[in-house]
């Protein structure tokens, strides 16, 4: 090999790996992009209908209370159980820190506002979104359940509506009012942290 061409060499493979790069690059953007746009579409728009149960993801619980957040999504759901969307609430959530889990303290919480307990059931094992689906699948097959409405935060619903649907569930998904946050940050923080969740959930890394 000449002393000429090894340069040659070097530049070809630099101008290689430059537009591999760079093709990653814009893939990732536009990858980000159409995930972004869904989850403002999920965000934006109700889709409460006639159904057979509510789910309720769980937020947190602190020492057997739902959290403020835990709350407003479960007052939605009454909302839309006394409204007649579902005559069956199940609230999602396993345990926290604590002695409590989240799926309890929902249905202590739901049974406080005058929901008989036999309209609850209490899922009390999952951990996180995925484990959630799939949780709400198993019960929902055991009691004959075919469609569901969700209900989450606005910026939740997209992902949430994804792995149900892989889990072969009917659901509609019902963000709870307010749930738009107003500090851009925190928005931003939110919406990245629902991009990297969806994405590793679509590549099997979670």
């Amino acid at each position: 090999m000449s002393a000429e061409s090894k340069p040659k060499r070097r530049k070809l493979a630099l101008i290689l790996v430059l537009s591999l790069v760079s093709a990653l690059l814009v893939g990732a953007a536009v990858w980000c992009y159409r995930v972004y746009g869904q989850i403002q579409l999920y965000a934006l728009q109700d889709q409460a209908a006639p159904a057979d149960a509510i789910g309720v993801l769980g937020a947190a619980e602190y020492d057997g209370r739902p959290s403020p957040v835990y709350r407003a999504r479960l007052d939605h759901a009454l909302v839309l159980y006394h409204r007649g969307f579902a005559p069956l609430i199940i609230t999602l959530g396993g345990p926290g820190g604590d002695q409590y889990n989240e799926g309890s303290v929902g249905a202590d919480y739901l049974i406080s506002k005058g929901v008989p307990e036999q309209d609850i059931i209490a899922e009390t094992e999952s951990r996180n979104t995925e484990e959630s689906a799939r949780r709400i699948a198993v019960l929902a097959q055991v009691n004959g359940l075919h469609r569901l409405v969700i209900v989450s935060d606005a910026t939740h619903m997209f992902r949430i509506h994804a792995i149900c649907s892989a889990e072969g569930l009917d659901v509609l998904t019902s963000p709870r009012p307010s749930s738009a946050v107003e500090d851009r940050t925190l928005e931003a923080e939110r919406i990245a942290h629902e991009i990297l969740s969806y994405t590793f959930w679509r590549l099997h890394l979670h």
